[in-house]
């Protein structure tokens, strides 16, 4: 009876040493996770950061989600609500959305701007709009035409009576010229009275050349 019993407890204690053995597993030196220190302990690739994209002013007013390829989001951006909001006002969105999917990518920018421009006047005016303002510009370019036509006519006259004085101002002294040219003359024959005199002679002396042989 001891013997058996010597036995089995060996068999048992033969057994749990197997156990422990085969649930503590054995690390070898090449798998040992104690880095050198000239190495860094290797990382795993990093998770793609998730990039966060706020919808744009439209769907944020209209309460939808913004796809990727909205058609609004790169003309109504989400710092400047405002924009959006006065043409939905006026237009309607689903009107703004049509427009712009007519239209070609380098006009849709244009467009956009024009609407809003047409908004803000169509608010300020009800009744007129952008008419109204346009009206407004057209009257105050006549006003402004006819002022400097008035202007240019001014300057006309201006022009005419300087030419007139200058013209007037070159006769007065072409005639005050004449005038003491003709007192020079004036003044040299009275201080030159003996040509005269010396013609009267001449002409004495002729007589009595032509009646001397009669009195021979």
């Amino acid at each position: 009876m001891e013997l058996c019993s010597d036995k089995s407890t060996t068999t048992t204690g033969g057994t749990a040493t197997m156990a422990v053995a085969a649930g503590s597993p054995t690390r070898s030196p090449s798998s040992s996770t104690v880095s050198s220190p000239g190495t860094s302990p290797t990382r795993g690739p990093s998770s793609p950061t998730a990039v966060i994209l706020s919808p744009c002013a439209a769907c944020k007013i209209l309460r939808r989600r913004c796809v990727e390829k909205c058609v609004l989001a790169p003309y109504f951006p989400p710092t400047d609500p405002l924009k959006f909001t006065i043409a939905h006002k006026v237009f309607g969105a689903s009107n703004i959305i049509k427009m712009l999917q007519e239209l070609p990518e380098d006009q849709r920018a244009d467009a956009v701007n024009s609407m809003v421009y047409e908004a803000n006047a169509r608010i300020r005016d009800p009744v007129y709009g952008c008419a109204g303002a346009i009206c407004q510009l057209q009257k105050q370019i006549s006003d402004l035409q006819a002022e400097l036509a008035k202007a240019k006519a001014e300057i006309l006259n201006i022009q005419c009576q300087n030419e007139n004085l200058v013209s007037l101002i070159c006769m007065g002294m072409s005639s005050h010229q004449h005038n003491n040219q003709e007192g020079e003359v004036m003044i040299s024959e009275e201080n030159n009275p003996i040509c005269e005199n010396t013609s009267m002679f001449l002409d004495d002396a002729n007589l009595y050349a032509a009646w001397g042989p009669l009195w021979t």
